[in-house]
């Protein structure tokens, strides 16, 4: 069976990504990294967030953009990007058990040709005036309401 898989655009913060792949392990869903990340990916403060759970997690680095959409297409996933630029709503979505969901960099997001590349967009909906959700909150929400819809 294809599961779902989270793919972190460039990370940023280490402890996020680490709560990524906890998160991940937890639930049996792959991660890809698409690098160069913002830190090194053996930083103590990754291995700290993530725990013991690192060692149960499917992990896959992509050495660029180009690489990881290489990979993306042979394995024919559709690409869904969580954007605070999408319209449609998350709850709103229908997600398939083959995605890959897209998150951003924590600094900057993607750049407008990753969110081109996308085949969907989604909006966790904020009050006004806030930026975003901090990235392994929105994955955890996000790959939630995905999991209720395809198992």
């Amino acid at each position: 069976m294809t599961r779902l898989r989270i793919a972190l655009y460039q990370p940023d913060i280490p402890g996020n990504t680490g709560t990524v792949l906890r998160l991940a392990a937890c639930l049996g869903l792959g991660v890809d990294i698409v690098e160069p990340a913002g830190f090194d990916l053996s930083d103590r403060n990754l291995r700290r967030a993530g725990m013991d759970y690192l060692a149960a997690v499917t992990l896959s680095r992509h050495v660029n953009w180009a690489a990881f959409e290489v990979w993306r297409q042979a394995e024919n996933r559709r690409l869904v990007l969580a954007s605070t630029k999408a319209a449609g709503r998350y709850t709103d979505f229908a997600f398939r058990p083959d995605d890959v969901l897209l998150f951003g960099r924590e600094s900057a997001g993607v750049p407008d040709a990753v969110h081109e590349a996308a085949d969907a967009r989604i909006l966790i909906p904020m009050v006004s005036g806030q930026r975003s959700i901090n990235v392994a909150m929105s994955a955890a929400m996000i790959v939630g309401e995905a999991l209720r819809q395809t198992i």
